[in-house]
C-alpha cells in the first residue's frame, strides 16, 4: 500500500514540473499548432537556422516561453511570424489571460511581420533582432502591460514598431488599447522605404526609454496619434488617452515629414525629455497638432531645428532646454516665434499665438 501511495504521489508531482519541448527545424508552424498542453517552454536548439513559410500561431497558454537560444529564424514572404488569431472583441477579451516571453533570437528575417502579438496582458519580447519585414517588424494590438526590451530592427520596408488598438470585429479605440506598454533600449535602422520607425496609436501610458532611430531617412521617427478616425487633419478626440512619455531618444538621420508627430487629445500630457537630434534637418523636429507637449532637458538644439504647429495656439512647455530653443516673440507675419513656426495651418489658424507657450530655465 505504501508503494502504491508513493507511486501516485510521484505521478501527481510530475505533472507540476515545467515542461520543455524542442522545436523541429523542418515544421515550425506545425509544431506550434500541435504543442502539448503541458508545454511551458519551447527551445529553438535543434538547428542554427530555422525556416518557416507560414504564420507561427502561438497557442493559448498562461505563460509560454519561446526561447530562440541564439538561432536564426527565416520567414516566408507571407508569414506574420509569431502571431495570434483573434476572431472578434469578445474572443480578444477572453485571451488576455494568456502571455508570452519571446527572447534570444539572433535574428528573425523576412516575412510580413516578425512578431504580431494580439490580445495579451504582461507579455515580453527581449533580446531579439528583426530584419527586412515588409509590413511591420513588431506589431502589438490590444497588448496590455507589454514590454519590449533590447529589440533591434534592421531595414523594415515600411513600419518598425507599432503599438495600437485592435482592428478586429467589435474592437475600437476605447476597448482594445495596448495601454502601459514599454519600449526600452529598442533601435530601428531604417531602410530608404521605411515610413515610421516607431508608431503609437490610441494607446494610453506608453513609455519609450533609451531608444534609437537611425539609418536612411524615414517619414517619421515617432508617429504619436490618438485620432479616432485615422485622419490627421484635426486635433485628436480620443477621450481615454491621457499620457505618453519619451525619454533619452537618439535620432541620427534626416526625416522626410517630421521627426516626431504629435496629435494627442488637448488635455493629454506628452512628456518628451532628453532627445538628441544629431545633424541638420529641413523637416521639423516636431510636428504638432494637439496635446499638452512638455519638453525638458533638450541639451542640444541646432539653430535649424524647429517645431511646426498646425494650430495657432499650441500648448507647449519647454523647461531646462538649450538656449536656442526659443519661442518668445511672434514675427514673420504671425507665422513664427523663434523655434516655433505655424506650418500648414488648419482652417481658422492663420496667426500664431503664444498664450499657452512657456519657456523656463533655458540653458545658456
Amino acid at each position: 500500500m505504501r508503494a502504491i501511495i508513493s507511486g501516485l504521489l510521484l505521478c501527481c508531482t510530475a505533472n507540476l514540473f515545467a515542461k520543455d519541448y524542442v522545436v523541429p527545424p523542418d515544421d515550425v508552424a506545425g509544431f506550434f499548432a500541435n504543442l502539448p498542453k503541458d508545454a511551458t517552454r519551447v527551445l529553438f536548439t535543434a538547428a542554427a537556422v530555422y525556416k518557416c513559410q507560414t504564420d507561427i500561431v502561438l497557442p493559448d497558454a498562461q505563460l509560454l516561453v519561446v526561447d530562440g537560444a541564439g538561432a536564426r529564424l527565416i520567414l516566408g514572404p507571407a508569414s506574420n511570424g509569431f502571431t495570434r488569431r483573434i476572431r472578434d472583441q469578445k474572443h480578444a477579451e477572453s485571451c488576455t489571460g494568456y502571455r508570452y516571453l519571446i527572447r534570444d533570437f539572433a535574428s528573425i528575417e523576412g516575412g510580413r511581420k516578425a512578431i504580431d502579438l494580439q490580445a495579451t496582458l504582461g507579455s515580453t519580447v527581449e533580446n531579439v533582432r528583426c530584419k527586412g519585414q515588409t509590413e511591420a517588424a513588431v506589431d502589438l494590438r490590444f497588448c496590455l502591460l507589454t514590454r519590449l526590451e533590447n529589440v533591434v530592427l534592421t531595414m523594415p520596408a515600411k513600419r518598425g514598431f507599432v503599438v495600437r488598438a485592435g482592428d478586429w470585429a467589435g474592437a475600437s479605440w476605447s476597448n482594445s488599447q495596448s495601454n502601459h506598454t514599454v519600449l526600452e533600449q529598442c533601435r530601428v535602422y531604417c531602410a530608404a522605404t521605411t515610413t515610421e520607425a516607431f508608431t503609437v496609436l490610441n494607446c494610453n501610458g506608453v513609455r519609450m526609454v533609451d531608444c534609437i532611430s537611425e539609418g536612411a531617412p524615414c517619414d517619421h521617427d515617432l508617429f504619436l496619434s490618438a485620432s479616432t478616425d485615422g485622419h490627421e487633419d484635426a486635433p485628436a478626440r480620443n477621450s481615454v488617452v491621457k499620457q505618453f512619455a519619451l525619454s533619452n531618444f537618439h535620432v541620427e538621420h534626416a526625416t522626410r515629414v517630421a521627426s516626431i508627430h504629435v496629435n494627442m487629445p488637448p488635455r493629454s500630457s506628452v512628456d518628451i525629455d532628453q532627445v538628441y537630434w544629431n545633424g541638420r534637418f529641413t523637416a521639423p523636429a516636431i510636428r504638432y497638432i494637439s496635446g499638452q507637449l512638455n519638453l525638458s532637458d533638450i541639451g542640444w538644439w541646432n539653430e535649424g531645428l524647429y517645431i511646426a504647429s498646425r494650430i495657432a495656439a499650441p500648448r507647449i512647455n519647454a523647461d531646462r532646454c538649450h538656449g536656442a530653443l526659443r519661442m518668445d516673440q511672434v514675427t514673420g507675419g504671425g507665422k513664427r516665434a523663434g523655434s516655433l513656426r505655424l506650418v500648414d495651418p488648419l482652417p481658422g489658424n492663420e496667426t500664431l499665438q503664444l498664450n499657452y507657450v512657456r519657456v523656463t530655465r533655458s540653458a545658456m
